[in-house]
This record gives C-alpha cells, sequence and structure tokens, in this order.
C-alpha cells in the first residue's frame, strides 16, 4: 500500500521523528552523537535547511526542522545514507540502521512552534534518564544560542533566554510526535476492557479512587499489554504528565 503523503505546515516546519531499524539502538558512544552532528552541519548548506531543535536519543532522534529549497524526504536521502556509511565501517557491519520512512508532523503556530521545542528538550527528562535538559549532551537545550546547527533567530525574536529557559524546564503534559505513538493502534474499547480487568474498576471515577500505589501499578501494567500512555489518559483520566512519570519510575527500578 503506498504511502500517504505528508501534511504541509502552514509554518513550513517540522517536528521529525526517526528511530532505529526494529527499535535497535542507533549510538552507541560520543563519538557516534558527534559524527551525527557533524553530518546535520555538512548538508545544512548543500541542502538549506534550518535546525530549530534536536534530541539525540540512544534510539531514535527528534528533530525541529524547517527546510529549504529540498523537501524532507530528500533531506533525509542525503543525510541518512551518508550517517550509516560511516557507522556500517566503523562497526563492521551491514544492511539498514534507520527505519525506512521516518514520522514528522507539522507545526503551523507560534504555540505549538515552542511547545515541540520543549517536548525536544525534555525527551531525556521523561525517559528518565536525567532531572534537567541541561544535563543531557546530545540536545541543543544546553546551548541553544551558542550553537552553529542551530537556527534560534526566531526564539530570540520572541522571547528572552531567561523565559525560553524557565519555559523549556517547565513541568507539563504536553503530547507530540513520539515512538510512543508508534505502538500498533488499540481501540479504546478494547483498552478500556483491559483497565477494567487489570484494576477491578468499571469506570474512570472508580479508576481515580485507587490507592496511589495501586493505580502505579496498574497503569505500568496497562503499558506493558500495549497501551500507549495518551490513549492511558483518555481511558482513565489520569493526567498524561503521571502517566509518563510511573512509567519511567519503572523504568528505574
Amino acid at each position: 500500500m503506498p504511502s500517504r503523503p505528508r501534511e504541509i505546515s502552514s509554518l513550513g516546519i517540522y517536528h521529525v521523528v526517526y528511530r532505529g531499524v526494529n527499535k535497535q539502538q542507533i549510538f552507541e558512544d560520543e563519538d557516534d552523537y558527534g559524527k551525527f552532528l557533524t553530518v546535520l552541519r555538512k548538508y545544512q548548506p548543500i541542502c538549506g535547511y534550518k535546525i530549530i531543535a534536536y534530541c539525540l536519543m540512544s534510539n531514535h532522534i527528534h528533530l525541529l526542522i524547517k527546510p529549504g529549497k529540498i523537501p524532507l524526504a530528500g533531506i533525509f536521502q542525503r543525510v541518512i545514507p551518508s550517517f550509516v556509511y560511516w557507522y556500517n565501517k566503523r562497526y563492521e557491519r551491514v544492511g539498514s540502521l534507520f527505519q525506512s520512512r521516518f514520522r514528522s508532523s507539522t507545526v503551523n503556530n507560534v504555540s505549538q512552534f515552542f511547545t515541540v521545542i520543549r517536548y525536544i528538550h525534555q525527551n531525556p527528562v521523561k525517559a528518565a534518564i536525567c532531572d534537567h535538559p541541561a544535563q543531557y549532551r546530545y540536545s541543543s537545550y544546553k546551548n541553544y544560542f551558542d550553537d552553529d546547527l542551530i537556527d534560534s533567530s526566531f526564539v530570540r525574536s520572541e522571547v528572552s533566554v531567561e523565559s525560553f529557559r524557565s519555559f523549556n524546564c517547565a513541568e507539563n503534559d504536553d503530547q507530540c510526535l513520539d515512538i510512543d505513538d508508534e505502538r500498533p493502534r488499540m481501540k479504546d474499547e478494547r483498552a478500556v476492557n483491559i483497565m477494567q480487568r487489570l484494576s477491578g474498576c468499571s469506570n474512570v471515577t472508580e479508576f481515580q479512587h485507587l490507592d496511589t500505589k495501586v493505580r502505579n501499578e496498574v497503569l505500568y501494567d496497562m503499558w506493558v499489554a500495549g497501551i500507549s500512555m495518551s490513549q492511558a489518559n483518555r481511558v482513565t483520566g489520569v493526567s498524561y504528565g503521571v502517566i509518563r512519570k510511573v512509567i519511567a519510575a519503572a523504568g528505574r527500578k
């Protein structure tokens, strides 16, 4: 079946997620992360794109990008093979490293623009890798206004540096494009049945009155059963932020 055409952003800006094939790790060490950023810098003048924010996680990448003369697909037809060629040579491997098709969502207004930047910068925090965006070395947050890879001109025109930092570190329930969204989609009716079976509750109100420890155990079991965090939010009424923390805490254990 042919892929659906990608939506067009009214601002020309896209949130892109690219993950490792079969969910495998992309970056093993500092040299791998550094090489990917070097490749992004190499093709920036060639393709004419602007990187507004990025976060490189071990098995996927987040980019907020504004294409120039070359469309998104053309950009990644250059960037990804260049990195994979180097990676395969370094690790004496062959074959694909990334999924064949990246995922993207449109950014269509200023509010969404800043929300996506925060979501990208908080990705390591939400994954329980660190407690603060500045502690993560492989995102654009720490050196945002000094990184030659980043186009911070629009951010500078809208907010102060202090306001930007504060906003990026604020607790939130932001829901943006992520690899969690790639879980097999389940109908809400089935998710409700799983919630009821695991919790013994017949409705959302009963679920919200569960003991916190029991509730958290059920939320984690729901996630293991294949219910995404956004879907768990819908069928339990528990905020996305709380669900995210529960799953991250369970992961640390």
